[in-house]
């Protein structure tokens, strides 16, 4: 029974994980082109978000490469288990595919509203990542503790642009209704959602993986023999 659990927990934490990053790299791929449109002069902006796709990247790659050697394919999730997903539709009350990025960027009222949504939604889940490498079951898998452990030194710098961006331009930091959404939508997913796909008796999992199926160009391969 012990070992089931175990099984199953990973298999969805995994796969809720590789579900987000894979989110957060092709929305800041949409992102980051509206910004170089608008600001095409500020190098360090464009530099600092495309480090930030770039890591996301990675680790969507490092998840992936964990379910290859495991033999399985990650459940088949969708947008409900996306934070930034329900934070950007709580928010502006539409889907990240749906949002228009090039409208958002051109107002300094929605941009900063976008900026201190990805913020906490990276301050978010480096918390969590601290959390998870606490946690016995994730620590009793070598790979998946070298993943999270990688994550956690990335974190910070991504939140690192959108917060700078409202501090040069005198935008006001997260409001509390901002952050309480985001605690919502942290426990609508651990303590209802999560436990839900834990009963599910007949969960389906991906036939391919969200980068064979998006239609965009493969961004390069990243250096990957620190997760080997």
């Amino acid at each position: 029974m012990r070992a089931w659990f175990r099984k199953r927990y990973l298999d969805l934490l995994g796969s809720i994980y590789i579900y987000n990053e894979h989110r957060g790299y092709t929305a800041i791929d949409d992102l980051l082109a509206a910004v170089q449109a608008r600001w095409p002069e500020d190098h360090e902006l464009i530099a600092k978000i495309d480090k930030h796709r770039a890591d996301e990247h990675k680790h969507y790659l490092m998840f992936r490469r964990w379910f290859e050697r495991r033999g399985v394919m990650p459940y088949a999730l969708d947008s409900a288990f996306g934070h930034i997903d329900r934070f950007v539709e709580i928010m502006f009350r539409s889907s990240i595919d749906g949002l228009d990025k090039m409208q958002v960027v051109r107002s300094d009222r929605l941009f900063a509203r976008l900026c201190r949504i990805i913020s906490l939604t990276e301050r978010r889940g480096y918390k969590q990542v601290e959390i998870l490498l606490e946690n016995s079951h994730v620590l009793s898998d070598n790979q998946l503790t070298k993943i999270f452990r990688i994550i956690e030194q990335d974190e910070p710098s991504h939140w690192a642009p959108y917060d700078g961006w409202l501090e040069a331009h005198r935008q006001r930091n997260d409001k509390w209704w901002e952050r309480l959404v985001d605690s919502f939508i942290h426990s609508e997913l651990l303590f209802l959602k999560l436990p839900v796909l834990f009963l599910h008796p007949s969960l389906k999992r991906r036939s391919r993986f969200a980068d064979e199926e998006d239609g965009r160009a493969p961004l390069p391969e990243p250096a990957m023999a620190a997760i080997h």
